[in-house]
């Protein structure tokens, strides 16, 4: 009976325990269930948020790729090269006073940074002189030296104006102007290694030939660099009264070849006529005495005799 109450009284102990620890696990699971709402939507939506950010990281290079094409392509700044470009210009002008204007010309183009190259002078009468002078002006106050002496000397009869683009010309020149000057240093060292007579020879020829390439290109080059940095003005003076010979531009081609015939059948009349009106007063004066002199040598000329008839002789 013991025994029996003993084993009823160890079962309902276990039984306690069990339903202990049920309870304990459903309050735990109850618990979590319970905290759970709060994290589970951050969770969810930082789920969703972060499965949108890859679908939009994996779609936005395709889409965004011109944009930032764009973007490097507005940050990238265009060098532009520097153009080396030849003014020339020639101009003539009627002035009152020849000489005057020459210095004032002068006086222009020293103020300007300029400076006269070439000057030819024609001392004749003060209406008739002429000056011919040839100035260096810099590019950046060309356009204002050339308008100062067409209104400040006296009357702008003609101007003319021409450009050279010789950019790649001097970029030509200064390329083969490096690479001859390496050529040359390469030939000198050259020289140092060379063991024999012949090949010293030959090295020493090689680079005198190398040296005049390169004192030619170097001529090229300072001739191109003073074309470049300064502008050339041709400034033709002259008086009131001298003539002025423009030289005109002909048309080729047919049209030209018919001009210059046509000017030079004129042109022969006009000396043919020329002839004949010096001409004509002494023909007026020597005609009629020569048409004189003819008629009385043949009126005072003898008359020759009458050939004789030959007298038949009779036959024997």
């Amino acid at each position: 009976m013991e025994r029996f109450r003993y084993g009823v009284a160890l079962s309902a102990a276990c039984a306690i325990l069990v339903l202990s620890g049920c309870g304990g696990s459903q309050s735990n699971i109850l618990s979590d269930q319970a905290g759970a709402p709060a994290v589970a939507p951050e969770a969810a939506a930082s789920g969703q948020t972060e499965s949108k950010a890859a679908q939009d990281s994996a779609s936005t290079p395709q889409r965004r790729a011109p944009k930032s094409v764009e973007n490097i392509a507005s940050k990238v700044k265009v060098t532009q090269q520097d153009r080396q470009v030849i003014y020339t210009a020639s101009m003539t002008v009627r002035a009152k006073e020849v000489t005057g204007a020459a210095l004032q010309a002068k006086q222009i183009v020293t103020a300007a940074g300029g400076y006269l190259s070439k000057e030819e002078s024609n001392s004749a009468e003060g209406s008739e002189a002429s000056a011919l002078l040839e100035f260096k002006i810099p590019p950046a106050r060309y356009g204002e030296v050339l308008a100062a002496l067409g209104k400040n000397l006296g009357k702008q009869l003609s101007v003319q104006q021409g450009t050279q683009d010789v950019t790649l010309q001097v970029a030509d020149v200064n390329s083969r102007l490096k690479s001859a000057q390496q050529a040359l240093d390469s030939l000198r060292t050259l020289l140092k290694k060379a063991d024999t007579i012949g090949q010293v020879l030959q090295v020493e020829r090689e680079i005198s030939d190398r040296e005049a390439d390169l004192e030619s290109l170097q001529s090229q080059q300072k001739e191109l660099t003073t074309q470049v940095g300064m502008a050339t003005l041709t400034l033709r003076l002259v008086g009131p009264v001298a003539v002025v010979n423009e030289p005109s531009e002909e048309p080729a081609g047919f049209l030209g070849g018919l001009k210059s015939g046509w000017r030079g059948l004129v042109g022969a009349v006009k000396v043919a006529l020329t002839v004949v009106g010096v001409l004509l007063p002494w023909m007026i004066v020597v005609v009629p005495v020569i048409v004189l002199t003819v008629v009385l040598v043949r009126r005072r000329r003898p008359a020759r005799p009458a050939a004789a008839t030959p007298v038949e002789t009779q036959a024997s």
